[in-house]
């Protein structure tokens, strides 16, 4: 619950769409971002799939990340 995954995409220093896995939707923040956040949010798999990647990247290297010494 803790754990977030954020796949942000940017074009010269500028976000202008994120996936974040706590909102469970793309957020555009430029009228492009905006438009393709509206677009990909009606694709079912590719919202599977950004919201898999949270238990595939995120809870399986947890451990490695806060390893006790």
């Amino acid at each position: 619950k803790d754990i977030q995954y954020v796949d942000s995409y940017c074009y010269n220093k500028l976000e202008f769409i994120r996936f974040d896995s706590n909102v469970g939707r793309y957020v555009g923040y430029t009228e492009f971002g905006v438009k393709n956040a509206e677009r990909w949010n009606n694709i079912p798999s590719q919202i599977a799939s950004e919201r898999a990647q949270r238990e595939a990247y995120c809870l399986n290297n947890i451990g490695i990340d806060y390893q006790v010494a």
